[in-house]
C-alpha cells in the first residue's frame, strides 16, 4: 500500500431507502414496519399529533407528554422505571412542535414483557399530584438557570417574534406553571392519546411473530367518544423586526436572526437547503470562514432551516464577544449581500454538493435512520420521490438559481434580529 496515493473516489449516484410494510388497525392506528439488521433488537415509536395550542394554558401539551411515565393506575413512576431497566430496555418520551412520541428500545425476546408497560402508559397515565408538584418545581428551577444563558433568551425572543402566541412561539414564564392543573391534564390526555391520533413506527429485526405481538397488543385499544383537536394554528409574526435585550455584565452577546420561509412542501425547499449550506450549514461555510476563521469574533456560527407542519424558517445563530457584536452583524449582512450579488464559484458549489450527498448517505447508517427519513416524509404528507428530487437538485442546481434564491430569501432587511447581551 502506497500511503502517498489517496484512495479512488467516485460520485454518489443513488440513495436507496428502505420502504416499510404498513398495517392499518381497525381503531385507526397505522403501523409501519422496517425490517432489517441482524441484532435481535427493535425500536418502537408511538407518535401522536399535538393538540391545538391554548395560550391560556401554554404548558399543557408539553406538561402532559413529559409526565406520561410518571405514574399510571397500575404502576408508579419508580415501578415503570424498574420494569424497563429489569429487561435491559430503554424508554424515552420526546416532545416536538407538531408531534410527540414515546419510544421503546427492547430486545425481541423481552418485548412480550415490555410492551404492556408502554400500553399502560399511553392508555392509563394519571399524573399524580405529588409527581406534578415535583415536575413544576424542577421545571421552574431549570427555567431560572436557562434564563441566565444569552443564547436561550435569544432563541425564545426570536421564536416569539416569528410565531406569536402559538406552539411554535412558546416562551413560557415561571408563572405559566401555575396554570398546570391535574384535571386539565387528564382531559388533555384523554383527547390526545387515542389510536386514531397515533402512528406506530417499528424498526429492527422484525419477524411475523413481532408484528403479530404489536398488532394484537394495540388492536383492541379503543377511541374515546370525542375526536382530538389538532387544528391549524394562526401564525402572525410581530411587526417589530429588531429586539435588543441588554445584559450589562455580558462578556458575549447572543445573535439570532432570520425569517419565516418555507417547509418541505415548497418546491424551493431542497434548493434552499443547498444555499443554506453554502451560507452557514457546515464547518467550511462562508459564515464560519469569515466570522470565525478570518475575524475571530466567535468560536462558532451557523445557519439552519426548520420545517414544521404549518411553517418553516431560516435562521442564523452565534455568540460573539460583546465588543465585536456590531462588527459581527455587519459581516453577516455582508455575506448575505455577496450571495445576492455574485454567483457561487463552481469549486465551492462542487464541495457543497459532495458534502450534502455524503451527509445524506452517512445519515442512513442503520434501519433506525431509514425509519427517521420515512417519518420526515409521512408527517409532511410527502412521498419517497421527495428524496429523488432532493438528490437531483443537489447534483444539478446552478449558481444562477442559487443567486435567485438568495435574492428572494436572504434579504437582511426582512430578517428578524435578536441580540442578547451588549452591542
Amino acid at each position: 500500500m502506497n500511503r502517498k496515493t489517496p484512495p479512488a473516489s467516485r460520485e454518489i449516484e443513488n440513495i436507496n431507502l428502505i420502504h416499510p410494510v404498513s398495517q392499518a388497525l381497525d381503531n385507526g392506528c397505522n403501523i409501519f414496519y422496517f425490517d432489517s439488521g441482524d441484532a435481535d433488537l427493535v425500536r418502537i415509536e408511538w407518535i401522536f399529533g399535538n393538540l391545538r395550542f391554548d395560550p391560556g394554558k401554554p404548558l399543557l401539551n408539553v406538561g402532559v407528554h413529559t409526565m406520561l411515565s410518571d405514574g399510571t393506575a397500575n404502576l408508579t413512576a419508580a415501578q415503570i422505571a424498574d420494569k424497563i431497566d429489569f429487561y435491559g430496555a430503554f424508554l424515552q418520551v420526546d416532545y416536538g412542535y407538531d408531534h410527540s412520541s414515546v419510544t421503546l428500545f427492547s430486545l425481541n425476546k423481552h418485548l412480550q414483557s415490555t410492551l404492556p408497560v408502554i400500553k399502560d402508559i399511553i392508555t392509563g397515565s394519571i399524573f399524580p399530584e405529588r409527581e406534578l408538584e415535583t415536575f413544576i418545581r424542577n421545571q421552574r428551577q431549570k427555567l431560572q438557570v436557562s434564563l441566565q444563558k444569552n443564547d436561550f433568551v435569544a432563541r425564545r425572543a426570536f421564536n416569539k417574534a416569528l410565531y406569536g402566541d402559538t406552539l411554535y412561539g412558546l416562551s413560557a414564564d415561571a408563572a405559566d406553571y401555575d396554570t398546570l392543573k391535574r384535571g386539565d391534564m387528564l382531559r388533555h390526555f384523554d383527547e390526545m392519546y387515542q389510536p386514531s391520533n397515533c402512528t406506530i413506527v417499528v424498526a429492527g429485526k422484525i419477524g411475523q411473530e413481532i408484528q403479530d405481538l404489536i398488532s394484537d397488543s394495540f388492536g383492541q385499544w379503543s377511541n374515546k367518544s370525542f375526536a382530538p383537536d389538532i387544528s391549524q394554528p394562526q401564525l402572525v409574526s410581530a411587526p417589530e423586526h429588531f429586539y435588543f435585550i441588554e445584559k450589562p455584565e455580558a462578556l458575549q452577546s447572543a445573535i439570532r436572526m432570520g425569517k419565516r420561509t418555507i417547509n418541505r412542501h415548497h418546491p424551493d425547499f431542497p434548493a434552499l437547503q443547498v444555499l443554506n449550506t453554502v451560507l452557514g450549514g457546515y464547518f467550511g461555510s462562508r459564515l464560519m470562514a469569515n466570522i470565525r476563521e478570518d475575524k475571530g469574533y466567535t468560536y462558532g456560527i451557523g445557519s439552519g432551516m426548520s420545517s414544521f407542519k404549518h411553517s418553516g424558517a431560516l435562521f442564523i445563530a452565534t455568540e460573539v464577544g460583546a465588543d465585536v457584536c456590531k462588527l459581527a452583524v455587519a459581516e453577516i449582512e455582508k455575506e448575505l449581500k455577496l450571495l445576492q450579488d455574485e454567483p457561487i464559484a463552481e469549486e465551492e458549489l462542487s464541495l457543497v454538493r459532495n458534502f450534502l450527498m455524503g451527509s445524506l448517505l452517512g445519515s442512513l447508517e442503520n434501519v433506525f435512520s431509514h425509519a427517521d427519513k420515512f417519518k420526515n416524509l409521512y408527517f409532511a404528507n410527502l412521498g419517497y420521490d421527495y428524496y429523488d428530487r432532493y438528490v437531483e437538485t443537489v447534483k444539478t442546481i446552478s449558481a444562477t438559481e442559487l443567486q435567485r434564491l438568495a435574492n428572494e430569501y436572504l434579504n437582511f432587511h426582512q430578517f428578524y434580529k435578536v441580540i442578547v447581551g451588549k452591542c
